[in-house]
């Protein structure tokens, strides 16, 4: 990461930041001003409250207008499958926890308006700042992008729109926001990078839908580069390059020309099967947050939802949700997927994933404390409740049910008493649920690698959470800056405990995948599929760059190279050989190693 101080920008100045989406950028930069408001908070007078409370109301229904604009916009532009991001921010604008207390610090502080919400807007961050998963910490970035709007609309200031930008471009930023992002026109702007942000922020994630190249969390780059300046970058490694030299521009020229051949080759894979050389077959499906998003899953070939994550259910209202409000979402998703399936985890909340309505209580240690099915087990009515909306759900179509952070057989038995006491209760009452409804578990912890022989008896099929099992097994929060470097996947603890898995599961005859951040890594996957895994889910964006390398592999010389891979003693020894062996088997899908 490059350090926050000045230097001088020479011929080949190069900074790395956070790989956000993948592709090559030649062009000058366009310096976007996105720097936080200096806000002032001040007593008010009770005479004032009135007007103050009129004034930040207004600004909400400006930035709700503003909103809408924009989804009209995207959807002109036939960008449909990504307006849910634009909803989300709508429904933030209705949050009790944002407009409610910025209402109540107004009346009950008597400040004004702006320092009201600068409070609440302050606290939100700090909640947010705590989550160590990197997924939904990037959510702060929601909470920073509509913030800042209506922070803008109360003060009465303008901000340039990108959809203006008449020149072929590398927008520079502080920070966009996914209504930035979208209103990009893709033909002017060929890529930005910004001083903040994550590789699961809506922000780029849009970029990687769009096909924009993006680089961030370059942290001073706004203050780096002048409006103007030649620059190249690289969101497949993170690259950025000022005042490239001619070299290095037809360097970056080429590399260009190869990346955006394969993109374009990439489309031909969508419809086909992901089959190796030799005939083994794997299921790539999509991970997903919004039953909005498997417009763009279906569009990139996904055979199914391998994960659909629940909690962002819980935390976009003023209370849990209701059997029915599931039960709508769920039967939505279902019928949108068919006629594949579509795994849906019960809530995985506690720890460090935040539901401010839930109102979890602190702990010492919450990565091990009441979180995912400990808490839903505890809370049995929002376990049921859950429970019942997935079970009538499963009527419209193939539903799979996933419980997370098993450690145990008993844990495991517990949720099938609870769905069977469901089931029969609706079957009661006449209610239609599916007849054959899979039960499978994440296998997140070290317990359950060690016991996967135990628990594969109990269910139907396992889901290697990576992000978790990795964190858990090498004892490494990545979230910690001082640790985050030893997040190795490929650590010989982390293979050992995926063949544990993968031998249990095929020695019990049920079938075993993955939804974390290794499924839709080129290389990584191929280790996989070596392993034994009969399904990745991933980002969807990500699905057909995996069938492509899958379909030009034989299995049987992968499997030789996990052989030599698990005799090995470091994660950079692993790293290192499988890069290796798979340029030289490979060439045309690995032309040089990333080492």
């Amino acid at each position: 990461m490059m350090a926050s101080v000045k230097i001088d920008i020479t011929e080949d100045t190069m900074l790395v930041g956070i790989a956000a989406a993948p592709g090559i950028a030649i062009s000058r930069s366009h310096l976007v001003n996105r720097n936080r408001m200096a806000v002032i908070e001040r007593r008010i007078s009770p005479e004032e409250v009135d007007p103050e409370i009129t004034a930040f109301t207004d600004a909400v229904v400006k930035s709700k207008s503003q909103l809408l604009e924009v989804k009209a916009q995207a959807d002109s532009k036939e960008l449909t499958e990504h307006l849910y991001i634009i909803d989300t921010h709508l429904l933030i604008l209705d949050d009790e926890m944002l407009i409610g207390e910025t209402l109540g610090l107004i009346r009950e502080e008597l400040i004004n308006a702006e320092g009201a919400l600068n409070r609440v807007l302050r606290k939100l961050r700090r909640v947010f700042d705590k989550i160590s998963d990197e997924y939904l910490r990037e959510r702060r970035s929601d909470i920073d992008s509509i913030g800042d709007r209506l922070m803008c609309n109360l003060l009465g200031e303008t901000r340039e729109s990108l959809a203006d930008v008449k020149e072929h471009v590398i927008v520079v930023a502080h920070d966009l926001s996914p209504a930035d992002t979208v209103q990009i026109d893709r033909s002017k702007v060929v890529g930005f990078v910004t001083d903040i942000g994550g590789r699961t922020s809506h922000t780029a994630i849009l970029a990687r839908s769009l096909g924009i190249p993006a680089v961030v969390g370059l942290e001073t780059i706004t203050s780096l580069v002048p409006d103007g300046t030649p620059m190249i970058i690289d969101g497949s490694t993170g690259t950025v390059i000022l005042n490239p030299s001619a070299e290095t521009f037809r360097e970056y020229l080429i590399k260009k020309q190869h990346y955006d051949y394969l993109e374009s080759e990439l489309i031909q894979f969508r419809s086909l099967p992901a089959q190796t050389k030799d005939g083994y077959l794997l299921a790539l499906r999509s991970n997903i947050d919004f039953v909005e998003e498997i417009t763009a899953a279906r569009e990139q070939g996904a055979q199914g939802i391998g994960l659909f994550r629940t909690e962002f259910l819980f935390m976009l209202g003023e209370g849990p949700p209701s059997e029915e409000e599931q039960f709508e979402v769920y039967r939505s998703a279902v019928e949108r997927m068919a006629p594949f399936p579509v795994t849906i985890r019960t809530l995985d909340v506690g720890g460090d994933k935040f539901v401010p309505e839930l109102n979890l209580a602190d702990e010492v240690n919450p990565a091990m404390g009441l979180r995912a099915i400990r808490f839903s087990l505890k809370e049995i009515n929002l376990f049921r409740t859950q429970l019942r909306a997935i079970l009538r759900a499963s009527a419209f179509g193939t539903v799979r049910i996933m419980f997370p952070m098993i450690s145990g057989v008993a844990e495991v038995r517990d949720c099938k008493v609870f769905l069977e006491r469901e089931r029969q209760d609706l079957i009661s009452a006449g209610i239609a649920c599916g007849e054959n409804v899979a039960v499978g578990i994440m296998i997140e912890t070290p317990a359950a690698v060690l016991i996967a022989d135990l628990l594969a008896k109990e269910v139907d099929f396992f889901s290697v959470g990576t992000n978790d099992l990795i964190q858990y097994c090498l004892a490494i929060d990545r979230g910690n800056e001082h640790v985050a470097y030893l997040y190795e996947p490929m650590h010989p603890a982390v293979l050992q405990a995926l063949l544990m898995i993968c031998r249990a599961a095929k020695s019990a005859g049920i079938e075993v995948g993955m939804c974390g951040e290794m499924a839709g890594e080129d290389l990584y996957s191929l280790v996989l599929i070596a392993l034994g895994f009969s399904d990745l889910s991933m980002n969807a964006v990500n699905i057909s760059r995996v069938k492509r390398i899958v379909r030009q592999v034989d299995l049987l010389e992968v499997k030789q190279i996990l052989d030599k891979l698990v005799t090995l003693a470091t994660a950079a020894e692993v790293v290192a050989t499988l890069e290796r062996e798979m340029h030289q088997l490979y060439p045309q899908i690995f032309p040089e190693t990333r080492l």
